[in-house]
């Protein structure tokens, strides 16, 4: 498992925990490992719009950082199965309050905060 992907130090904490879930399809990979353990033509399916080629780095990455397990089963056809580790658990819950913020603030359908401009 990595600590640090990048040369140097990092800032401050949220500067480390974007390196970890930075990109556009990291957090939704989390979102949906969430739910239930994914197969990989699963986790396809549940995060529309990603290429199997970063699906699979996405994985592997976060596979590195130990946020997500992957599980090999000695099966024909073989089949492996992602799952959140508990370090992505607790990163899951980290960011159950961001995704709280898009649905308050962000999310279509929505009255603005009170005090706040209309989106």
């Amino acid at each position: 498992m990595r600590s640090v992907r990048r040369p140097g130090a990092y800032v401050c904490g949220i500067d480390a925990a974007m390196d970890v879930i930075g990109g556009k399809w990291k957090v939704l990979i989390l979102w949906a490992l969430d739910e239930k353990p994914c197969r990989f033509g699963e986790l396809r399916r549940a995060v529309p719009g990603v290429t199997e080629k970063v699906l699979s780095s996405h994985l592997k990455e976060l596979e590195d950082d130990g946020i997500v397990h992957r599980e090999e089963y000695a099966e024909v056809p073989p089949r492996v199965e992602y799952s959140l580790t508990p370090r992505g658990v607790s990163l899951n819950v980290a960011l159950a309050p961001l995704g709280e913020w898009g649905r308050e603030n962000v999310f279509p359908g929505r009255e603005s905060v009170a005090g706040s401009d209309p989106l």
